[in-house]
């Protein structure tokens, strides 16, 4: 049988100036902008325990997951350094919303961009039963 093989691209619509938008996600979360104005994220050069997944899931139409957004979706970002990160986040305006948070694959924390759209970051780690909250 014929299946997907995993994310090719995300794509959502900016509701204000999408070139500032890009440049805001660039400044805080470090995209590296092609000349066209997108990003190309290449999972080879993640140096995770987990060597690069990328998780698919639904969320249930009255999930509060996305909250205080109130967009349809919510992006997760692997990052590879949490703490300084986040610490780059604050430094420079950004507010977060939730986190740092550990649990059994990793660590998580979110914020929201510019347009209101609630931000995942995690941190992958190796499953570890032991980090799971109580």
């Amino acid at each position: 049988m014929a299946r997907i093989t995993g994310i090719g691209g995300v794509f959502f619509k900016a509701r204000g100036d999408h070139k500032a938008l890009a440049e805001w996600y660039a400044r805080h979360l470090g995209l590296a902008l092609e000349p066209w104005g997108g990003a190309i994220l290449k999972w080879p050069e993640d140096t995770s325990d987990d060597r690069g997944i990328t998780v698919w899931n639904l969320a249930a139409a009255d999930s509060q997951w996305f909250s205080p957004s109130g967009s349809s979706f919510m992006i997760n970002y692997r990052v590879d350094d949490m703490d300084g990160l986040l610490a780059q986040l604050r430094a420079g305006g950004v507010e977060v919303v939730a986190g740092p948070e550990t649990h059994e694959n990793g660590v998580f924390a979110w914020i929201m961009d510019p347009e209101g759209n609630k931000v995942e970051l995690w941190q992958p780690m190796a499953w570890d039963d032991a980090r799971k909250p109580a």
